[in-house]
């Protein structure tokens, strides 16, 4: 006598969870052009790495002798794999079964996969589609009643938040708790055209508020990854999102407790470039490339930038310095000026938060005019949100260096960096500073005599060209007022010889975080 016969069961049933909600429904997905959640699990990991937790779990049917005859396995699939050998968890909502809602789920498999990333101090990805683990209606038709609404294990997905990596990617039409699920991340990012992320999704818009709309109108990726900010990326595929979510993965270490993985440099790190001495035009009105610069500094092909079209003042970003990870931020002068707004601040404070959370040292390429001015920035609370920001700077211990490529001027641009401690920083010689702009500067400071002037605009003039003359950083220099003013071809062997002894000093910051990212 063997256990043969339970082990065949076993395997017949795990064969027929792998059916997913049948056929028909498979092929429905397919024609819509979307993969089922066991080909996103496959594409994700590493081949043959994926071992389900769970597969047994559905609802059965039996005939009068005990016989299984029919099986719907549980909506959603999760497991352990890895990802560049790297191990994770993963789980995933099956849109096949219910819609992917919460009354076609079994026991409480999403719930497993927070602890299991949790204990195991392994990053989760979640890979979100229909209400994500929210509920529906035909609910309470089953349990002829309704509930008080709760979110199981919500705890436990905020304390990931400051333990490992979460990562999440909306893959279809995703609300309620799902859309919840996907903020609730340190990366998100969704398939353009075929997922959309809402708080409610047409039908109840259209019930609650009258109004006739659209998934995409509502909550496609125009409104998030190219608007709200909700949503970190865009991809352009579901494969181009999964892709994105391994590269993010890349960069970062497994927990709080371990280093950010350093990769073979690939790059030479005395490397030199000669264009850095005119990437920033003499002419004051015009603005550089920054994302070049970024090119010619970092090595090569190794910037991931996060929320580009959110915030698009600054740019976020992980890079590597001589195969060390490093987090990224510059401002961008083609977007606003590089003015800090409300937006530019909200998406600072979470890459910082990023950053501080999992060892990351933070280079800084530093343009900043200075908080966004004018009625609607005030109506937008922007001094507010920009308060939070210097927060973030403030709080951070992460190694920091600073490159002064041109502007940093008053309360916004003090937050370059922490001065409570060693604020190491190098200035291009394009770099200027100050409380204000003089142009500004001067119109405050001297308006009585230039409107009191038969000749306003030349005393303007006037005032302004004796002021610029005080403009050369080497007159700071030469009162300490600023370190070093460097050959901007020599930023990245800088950058390098900072990064390398960051890393060095990284192993006393593990498991010593103070705070979490904030979602």
């Amino acid at each position: 006598m063997t256990w043969k016969p339970e082990i065949e069961e076993i395997a017949r049933r795990a064969e027929l969870a792998k059916e997913m909600g049948g056929a028909e429904r498979v092929a429905r997905a397919k024609e819509a052009g979307r993969l089922t959640v066991r080909e996103r699990i496959e594409r994700l990991l590493d081949p043959g790495s994926f071992h389900e937790t769970g597969a047994l779990a559905g609802r059965t049917e039996y005939d009068a002798h005990g016989n299984l005859v029919a099986f719907t396995p549980s909506n959603f699939v999760c497991g352990r794999g890895r990802i560049d050998g790297r191990p994770v968890v993963v789980g995933g909502d099956d849109f096949t079964v219910r819609g992917g809602a919460q009354d076609g789920a079994i026991g409480n498999k999403m719930g497993w996969a927070e602890k299991a990333a949790r204990d195991l101090r392994l990053p989760i990805v979640r890979l979100v589609d229909g209400t994500g683990g929210g509920g529906s209606v035909k609910t309470h038709a089953t349990l002829r009643r309704s509930y008080v609404p709760y979110i199981p294990d919500w705890d436990v997905s905020v304390e990931l938040l400051s333990l490992v990596p979460v990562v999440a990617a909306a893959l279809g039409p995703v609300a309620g708790l799902g859309a919840a699920r996907v903020a609730a991340a340190h990366f998100s990012v969704m398939a353009k055209g075929t997922s959309q992320v809402f708080v409610a999704g047409p039908p109840v818009v259209r019930r609650a508020l009258g109004r006739e709309v659209g998934k995409e109108e509502l909550g496609g990726a125009a409104i998030h990854a190219r608007g709200s900010g909700a949503v970190d990326n865009e991809a352009a595929s579901e494969d181009d999102a999964l892709a994105q979510c391994r590269r993010f993965l890349s960069y970062l270490p497994s927990s709080v407790f371990e280093l950010p993985p350093r990769t073979a440099p690939s790059d030479d790190p005395e490397r030199r470039e000669e264009e850095l001495l005119h990437a920033v035009p003499r002419d004051r009105r015009k603005p550089h490339d920054v994302r070049r610069i970024l090119s010619l500094v970092l090595d090569r092909d190794s910037l991931f930038e996060i929320g580009r079209w959110y915030g698009r003042p600054l740019v976020t970003a992980l890079a590597r310095l001589d195969g060390i990870p490093v987090g990224v931020l510059a401002n961008d002068p083609r977007q606003r000026g590089a003015a800090m707004d409300a937006d530019a601040a909200q998406k600072m404070v979470r890459f910082v938060d990023l950053c501080d959370t999992f060892h990351l040292p933070i280079a800084n390429f530093v343009d900043n005019p200075g908080f966004e001015i004018g009625v609607e920035s005030e109506r937008r609370g922007t001094i507010r949100h920009g308060v939070r920001a210097l927060a973030a700077v403030y709080q951070a211990s992460v190694p920091w260096c600073s490159i002064l490529v041109r502007r940093v001027f008053g309360v916004a641009g003090a937050g370059h960096g922490a001065h409570h401690r060693l604020n190491l920083r190098y200035a291009w010689p394009s770099a200027e500073w100050g409380s204000l702009p003089i142009e500004g500067g001067v119109e405050a400071a001297y308006r009585r005599q230039i409107e009191a002037s038969p000749d306003p605009d030349a005393l303007r003039a006037e005032l302004e060209a004796k002021l610029a003359s005080l403009r050369s950083p080497l007159l700071t220099a030469e009162a300490f007022g600023i370190e070093e003013i460097i050959d901007p071809r020599d930023t990245r062997p800088l950058l390098v010889e900072w990064a390398r002894r960051a890393y060095e000093l990284l192993p006393s910051r593990l498991g010593t975080t103070l705070r979490g990212a904030r979602p």
